[in-house]
């Protein structure tokens, strides 16, 4: 078997990496720390069972990391590794259809057993949320949002993420290679997509899933850190 662990915390990828030697010993595990390596590391596979993936990455918004993989991917089983707990995150993450969601905060038994589950074709959603989270609605004001998110190409989502970061189009062009022609391309066609007028509005509409937002009260639930135990 064959597993992509998408997380930028050492530490955490050496305890997930721990919880999948308890299920697939003899497993290759290949890892990334960022989504664009994430994606490189996919291109460059010829067969993967399943990704876990962290939701706090460097270079994403909110649930855009989720969209994005599972836009260029979308036959690879995702799990979700993440220590935001609130039940509206959850389930915006379960609505993008991932596989699982598993806290951080969870022994690296339990990791292995929900892992486990899942790659026996479960869906796989802490124990104190079930039947609290709705895998087939997004979470609240965003739903329309993450529909209209789900039209724009691989390459249109990642423009998308470089406006939230305020780079310019000569920026852009430059990160991706291109010619700032069709960096005005994309830009026109993710405007048109998500029903705005402007780069600005674009970058508004993208906060409403960030994960303040979806928490709601404006603070973003408090991400856990492994205990000794689970390493």
């Amino acid at each position: 078997m064959r597993f992509l662990i998408v997380e930028d915390h050492p530490l955490f990828r050496e305890a997930l990496e721990g919880a999948l030697r308890m299920v697939a010993p003899a497993a290759d595990i290949l890892q990334a720390t960022s989504i664009d390596g994430s994606l490189e590391q996919v291109a460059a596979t010829t067969e993967l069972d399943l990704i876990l993936l962290d939701l706090s990455m460097p270079g994403t918004t909110g649930l855009s990391g989720i969209i994005r993989i599972r836009k260029a991917f979308p036959k690879i089983p995702v799990v979700i590794v993440s220590g935001y707990q609130d039940r509206q995150i959850i389930s915006g993450a379960l609505s993008l259809g991932v596989s699982g969601y598993i806290l951080k905060s969870s022994s690296k038994q339990d990791l292995a057993q929900s892992i486990g589950e899942v790659l026996r074709g479960a869906v796989c959603v802490p124990a104190a949320y079930r039947g609290q989270v709705r895998p087939q609605r997004a979470a609240g004001p965003a739903q329309d949002l993450l529909k209209r998110l789900h039209e724009l190409t691989p390459q249109q989502l990642r423009v998308l993420e470089m406006l939230k970061r305020g780079l310019q189009n000569k920026q852009i062009a430059f990160e991706l290679k291109i010619s700032e022609t069709t960096v005005k391309v994309h830009v026109s066609d993710i405007l048109r997509k998500l029903n705005v007028i402007s780069r600005t509005k674009a970058i508004v509409e993208m906060s409403r899933i960030d994960f303040a937002t979806l928490a709601g009260g404006g603070t973003a639930a408090e991400r856990e850190r492994p205990r000794p135990d689970q390493q």
